[in-house]
């Protein structure tokens, strides 16, 4: 934290409201945010370590953590000028305690309770999954409920049923691999770069056959929406191998379809069966194009399907401040005691 409070340019009177900081430090992007009520967005800093991972093809944890605590002070204060308010300002810190890297975590939590005690003010332990599904509503969608979650990232894919706040119901998530975590595990193999995603998207798009070389790998849902990218990747890895002097375009668009049309149906059938039409899409591989457009494709009227803005879709402090604007307005705070865990 910076020894000296960062000059406010605005009295609250002017920003009359509750101002809530947010920090994120769960896997490979350090971010710092400031949120008024829950909804308005006045900062959003956010450092990425792409460029310190890249070459591994995945984030190096012991890497991770060095990068969080060279640059959170800077992103703290960052986030503060930005938004034109101080430390004295703030009327709580929110921050990411689960799940992600130990190590990583414990960054932004531990700046997060110096924050906290130094200031008095309360602080909001944040479920970086729980928050992720909040991004909609820092960009003018109504919080009500219930919901339906899809929530897919490089470490995460999963459906859940949110109720209310904390109140999230688990109805599928994958039995093996993430979705991310397949891009990024086929991209390495076809030498496409990491972040996988967006380069498999990118390389998708200059498909011309477009032909489905893949098959639909879905496991039988039984009483859950359990997904599988295990299978799929195999199989790509398998083809390439039989095929070596198969078109790198065509491989990636039938791989990127069949990847993306197990998410949109899990999804879709999960709304009939539980009767909720109000649907939520979060986390990294939300921003990919192809499902957006399979998403609208899939949708019939009566479904309001909110996806954030590609900005909100990756990891963000403003969905921290977000999410920790609600438990703070319901009078719930954390213990400067509370630990980081890798999962939940």
């Amino acid at each position: 934290m910076p020894s000296s409070p960062v000059p406010s340019r605005f009295s609250m009177a002017s920003k009359a409201g509750v101002l809530g900081l947010g920090l994120e430090s769960s896997c490979d992007e350090t971010a710092a945010s400031v949120v008024l009520d829950g909804r308005e967005v006045l900062s959003n800093c956010v450092f990425s370590q792409v460029d310190l991972h890249s070459a591994y093809f995945g984030v190096v944890p012991e890497i991770a953590s060095r990068a969080h605590l060279e640059v959170i002070n800077g992103l703290i204060r960052k986030a503060l000028e930005d938004a034109g308010v101080g430390f004295k300002d703030l009327s709580y810190v929110a921050a990411t305690n689960r799940p992600g890297l130990v190590g990583s975590l414990l960054v932004a939590l531990q700046s997060a309770k110096a924050i906290s005690f130094t200031l008095k003010i309360p602080l909001i332990a944040v479920n970086h999954l729980e928050a992720h599904l909040y991004a909609p509503f820092l960009e003018g969608a109504e919080l009500a409920y219930p919901f339906l979650g899809l929530l897919i990232s490089g470490g995460n894919t999963a459906l859940y049923r949110v109720d209310g706040i904390g109140e999230l119901k688990t109805l599928g998530r994958t039995a093996d691999d993430a979705v991310g975590e397949a891009f990024d595990k086929v991209a390495k193999f076809l030498g496409l770069g990491y972040p996988g995603g967006p380069a498999i998207e990118k390389l998708a798009q200059k498909a011309r056959a477009r032909k489905m070389v893949f098959p639909k790998i879905l496991p039988d849902p039984g009483d859950d929406f359990r997904f599988s990218y295990s299978g799929i990747k195999t199989a790509v890895i398998n083809y390439v191998k039989k095929n070596p002097e198969a078109d790198p375009a065509e491989i990636v668009y039938s791989f990127q379809e069949r990847a993306l049309e197990i998410l949109v149906r899990r999804l879709f059938d999960a709304s009939r069966r539980e009767g909720i039409r109000k649907i939520v899409v979060a986390g990294g591989v939300a921003a990919n194009g192809r499902l957006r457009e399979m998403v609208r494709e899939r949708q019939e009227e009566g479904d309001i399907v909110h996806l954030p803005s590609k900005g909100l879709c990756t990891d963000n402090a403003a969905m921290i401040s977000g999410i920790g604007y609600r438990y703070f307005a319901s009078g719930a705070q954390s213990g400067l005691d509370t630990d980081v865990y890798a999962r939940i």
